[in-house]
């Protein structure tokens, strides 16, 4: 029940060079969009090996297991990525199997790095008067094994009018220092969409605020950006950014910021590129097995109903594919999924007619003749 795996091909003795890539389409619309995902891999021709996992709250409500006593540790040893849908479903009021499994994931595999692209790929998608795709080219780095999210704190007198609850905010020098020197190594390695250099790096916190944790972020970033001369450093609160996010998008190159605060921003920036439906993202450690998976959630009150957009899971596909190196075949999928927005063969968020398997047939068939 763990995993369906495909025949493995492989001589005995010989090593196996073949990338592997470990599939778990969740709850909700994952199931949905990861399989077209899924196909438009195949469609591209990357040399991989996918092997589907049922881990979920099906899964979860039929025998109690959220995670296999080995699963990350075999996540790890046995596959060269990850590819994740969504976690979420009414039916586990306290949603432990999606904190065990996709929290889990992100913590126990120290995928440090939350890698979230902001790509405008056509003006038509975008909210804001007068924006072109060039206008919103950015990348949002969040530290993704700290802060908030550790559940650290408790709750003391629940249900009194004494009651307190406390939610401790973790944040180590080794975490902060490692994202924030990442974002400096993203910036010098990467380029725009047009080929054009990254140049600069924006902190953003709330250390007015956030004093303690606000303190060694700002210190941090000082010493780290001191390396990187070439490079230029900003600094911005998170509410102003917030602001400028959507006045101005194209002064934003490359942020850095802590775990609650790139949930938030994300979200935001994906407005700028058509919702959530269109957002990928990378859950990385380098060198090491790392998870990708779509921006948007289980999304239950359409699940089942396809019309969930799976752009955002191809997009997810392609960029995980660029990691492990197939290059060539992430670019014809992100031209594919370009001229799908041109021509409308989309699902309805975005203003065709398609739904999830039509959209993501049109794809793969594009893809395939490529």
């Amino acid at each position: 029940m763990d995993s369906k795996k495909e025949t493995r091909t492989q001589e005995p003795g010989t090593r196996q060079t073949k990338h592997r890539i470990a599939v778990i389409p969740g709850d909700g619309i994952g199931q949905e969009v990861i399989p077209q995902a899924v196909k438009v891999i195949r469609a591209s021709g990357a040399d991989v090996e996918l092997t589907d996992f049922d881990w979920g709250a099906d899964r979860y409500l039929l025998d109690q297991i959220t995670v296999p006593p080995d699963g990350f540790a075999m996540l790890g040893r046995d596959f060269d990525a990850i590819l994740v849908g969504a976690f979420g479903d009414l039916r586990v009021k306290t949603n432990i199997h999606a904190k065990e499994i996709l929290l889990g994931m992100r913590f126990k595999m120290d995928l440090y790095a939350n890698v979230r692209p902001v790509r405008l790929l056509d003006a038509s998608l975008c909210p804001l008067k007068g924006v072109e795709p060039k206008d919103v080219d950015f990348v949002v780095l969040r530290e993704n094994t700290e802060g908030v999210y550790t559940d650290a704190g408790g709750v003391f007198k629940q249900g009194t009018p004494d009651e307190i609850a406390t939610q401790e905010d973790i944040n180590t020098r080794k975490g902060v220092e490692r994202i924030i020197r990442y974002a400096f190594q993203y910036c010098e390695r990467h380029t725009k969409l047009d080929g054009s250099p990254r140049k600069t790096v924006l902190m953003c916190d709330k250390s007015n605020a956030m004093t303690h944790a606000g303190s060694l972020w700002q210190r941090v970033f000082k010493e780290v950006s001191g390396e990187y001369p070439q490079l230029t450093a900003q600094h911005m609160y998170v509410d102003a950014l917030c602001m400028h996010m959507v006045r101005d998008p194209r002064q934003f190159d490359v942020i850095v910021t802590n775990n609650m605060f790139g949930d938030i921003i994300t979200d935001l920036a994906a407005g700028l590129q058509g919702g959530l439906g269109m957002a990928a993202s990378g859950n990385i450690h380098p060198g090491k097995t790392s998870m990708f998976e779509p921006v948007h959630g289980s999304a239950p009150s359409i699940a089942g109903k396809n019309l969930a957009n799976p752009f955002g899971a191809i997009l997810t596909a392609a960029m995980m594919l660029a990691h492990l190196g197939f290059s060539s075949e992430a670019a014809r999928i992100e031209a594919t999924v370009l001229e799908a927005i041109r021509q409308k063969k989309t699902t309805q968020d975005i203003g065709g007619p398609l739904g999830t398997r039509e959209a993501g047939e049109w794809v793969a068939t594009k893809v395939s003749r490529s």
